[in-house]
């Protein structure tokens, strides 16, 4: 394989046998294989075990599993999509094609344009800025697709202040690029590439990150038809349409099914229906301090918050950082024991009494060690009692002690006594 892979498209999976997510692809990656093969495709699809060829893994840059990857020549694509068999054959079919795919008459415009939600297109000759769209297409082909077409191809409607240029077309209408106003090409493609409004799941907020760009969201419950649901979420899209030229430089737009993400996000309880944006760039947002009833309420509180008069919550500092370890251990916690009470109390509660018992140990230790001190102090003070008389030497020294502070006249008296008795 590595020596002959460059003569082939690859569309590899690299996993790892103990891991959960990648026995999850499994099914999935077998599917994509058949239709693949099925369809005629140039690509091949394979699988490979990063542990045991860890020195291709390495090569190709796999630092987690599963990882796909599609090789193109001396290119290497990773695919960070959904993991359904669809979004990867699709995936796998646009980086395997032309890098810039040419629209050479108006039905063909047409028709690409109905099958792609968002469209990216040069209009033009040979120019630097051509030379800076394919450089941009080699890099975010993984993301969208890149087209080039003349002028006479595009709709009667389109007007382009000059050429050559760089266009996108989604939401109904379009947008050029103005490198004055836009910035680097790879920037704003890499903005512009979603529509205007969409419906956010944790996937998709992960790649918005990417944008730069804020994200106001109706948190609601799709299942839920009441009307305050339904409101906020028709505020969002009114803005989001009517409100295009005006925002959509600076604003993404979508609707959340549920709170559970978003609360993790913010490490907060937010009551649905509610309205919340994001800044995904460094993990502020924004609340609105009043009820949003229209839409007028919903374009003050976007102007707020560009304006700067918005108050900001969140972030990423250092307070932040800590109040998040603390949030993720405790969640971490308590869904192993919703999920699981016995495994909560083996993981969890069998450290803890093995710290206890630790600690009582040395508690006790020193404990017991101050009563042998103790004990060892009386016995000792004892001991000193018991000879304070002394031993039968030093009761003998004393004595004669005694007798050498007798006087020479008494000692003479003694001895003649003495004498007598003898």
């Amino acid at each position: 394989f590595k020596e002959n892979r460059k003569d082939d498209i690859w569309l590899v999976d690299f996993y790892a046998p103990w891991c959960g997510h990648c026995k999850k692809l499994e099914p999935v990656w077998n599917e994509v294989g058949i239709e693949m093969r099925n369809m005629g495709s140039p690509v091949k699809v394979g699988k490979m075990d990063a542990t045991s060829f860890s020195s291709i893994a390495s090569e190709f840059g796999v630092r987690g599993y599963p990882t796909i990857k599609l090789l193109k020549g001396d290119l290497a694509y990773n695919y960070r999509g959904p993991r359904t068999k669809d979004d990867i054959i699709e995936f796998a079919n646009r980086v395997a094609g032309p890098l810039i795919r040419p629209l050479p008459s108006q039905h063909m415009f047409e028709h690409v344009q109905k099958r792609h939600r968002v469209l990216f297109v040069y209009v033009g000759g040979e120019s630097p800025l051509k030379e800076k769209y394919i450089e941009v297409a080699s890099e975010l082909i993984v993301y969208t697709y890149f087209f080039s077409a003349s002028e006479d191809v595009l709709p009667e409607y389109v007007t382009l202040p000059e050429l050559p240029a760089v266009m996108v077309f989604k939401d109904g209408t379009y947008f050029v690029y103005d490198e004055y106003e836009d910035g680097d090409l790879s920037s704003w493609i890499n903005r512009e590439r979603f529509q205007g409004y969409l419906h956010v799941d944790g996937f998709t907020l992960y790649e918005l990150g990417d944008t730069g760009k804020l994200l106001a969201i109706a948190v609601i419950d799709d299942k839920n038809s009441s009307v305050e649901h339904t409101r906020l979420k028709s505020i969002i899209q009114e803005v989001s349409r009517d409100y295009r030229d005006h925002f959509h430089r600076d604003f993404q737009f979508g609707h959340m099914d549920g709170n559970d993400y978003i609360n993790s996000l913010l490490m907060d309880d937010l009551t649905i229906p509610t309205i919340v944006v994001l800044n995904t760039s460094n993990q502020q947002y924004f609340l609105p301090d009043r009820h949003i009833e229209s839409t007028e309420d919903m374009v003050q509180f976007i102007n707020n918050i560009l304006d700067g008069t918005a108050e900001a919550q969140g972030g990423d500092g250092l307070l932040q950082r800590i109040k998040r370890i603390i949030y993720d251990a405790k969640s971490t916690i308590v869904s192993v024991f919703k999920s699981s009470p016995l495994l909560g109390c083996f993981l969890f509660g069998l450290p803890l009494g093995v710290i206890s018992i630790m600690c009582y140990g040395i508690c006790t230790a020193d404990t017991e060690g101050e009563i042998f001190e103790h004990e060892g102090a009386k016995k000792e003070s004892g001991d000193r009692e018991l000879t304070d008389e002394g031993s039968e030497e030093e009761q003998e020294e004393e004595k004669n002690g005694k007798y050498t502070e007798l006087s020479d006249g008494e000692l003479k008296q003694k001895d003649d006594m003495e004498k007598k008795k003898d």
